[in-house]
């Protein structure tokens, strides 16, 4: 196992660790953020209504769920995910390519439609003819959209109820190697 450790600053979210663990034997990798400061569950939200949102910086944590709510799509934390920092373009890049793998994969018409609806959908955002709201809900905090018009909020005991937590990757002490 490797880890490498990494901090470094990012404006306007703060100091930061980015943390690696490799496996060299089988190639298992996560990646995560962890802010210097002390967060708490949170959640923050973003109407996408113009180009310039689309370049929004967006720090996801492994422990992130991250919602697009006018299409009803919810991208989980599940026992691979890993952070990231991305714009909003770029979220919305993850979420075409899945629903992309799922089109090629669809065993009947209807499936196949529903996703090319979501496809135009996401593509006539992404070229400022429409708008929806991106959702961020992290029950660890770690998560943030860098723009002015998003708007953070706590999280309720009834969503962090209902949220998944990622990976749970345990901490060594060098002794314990």
């Amino acid at each position: 196992m490797t880890m490498i450790a990494h901090t470094s600053e990012i404006p306007y979210f703060g100091e930061h660790t980015q943390l690696t663990i490799l496996c060299n034997s089988c190639g298992w990798k996560h990646t995560d953020f962890i802010p210097a400061e002390g967060s708490k569950p949170g959640g923050w939200s973003l109407k996408v209504n113009s180009l310039e949102h689309l370049n929004a910086r967006v720090v996801r944590s492994s422990s992130c769920t991250v919602r697009l709510v006018e299409l009803s799509l919810e991208a989980s934390p599940g026992s691979s995910s890993s952070g990231y920092i991305s714009n909003i373009e770029g979220v919305f890049n993850r979420f075409e390519n899945v629903i992309m793998m799922l089109h090629e994969q669809a065993d009947d018409d209807d499936t196949a439609k529903q996703c090319e609806a979501l496809l135009q959908e996401i593509a006539k955002i992404s070229t400022g003819q429409g708008s929806i709201e991106l959702l961020l809900l992290d029950p660890m905090g770690h998560s943030q959209i860098l723009h002015e018009d998003a708007k953070p909020r706590d999280l309720t005991e009834d969503e962090l109820s209902k949220l998944q937590t990622g990976p749970l990757i345990p901490v060594f002490d060098a002794d314990d190697l």
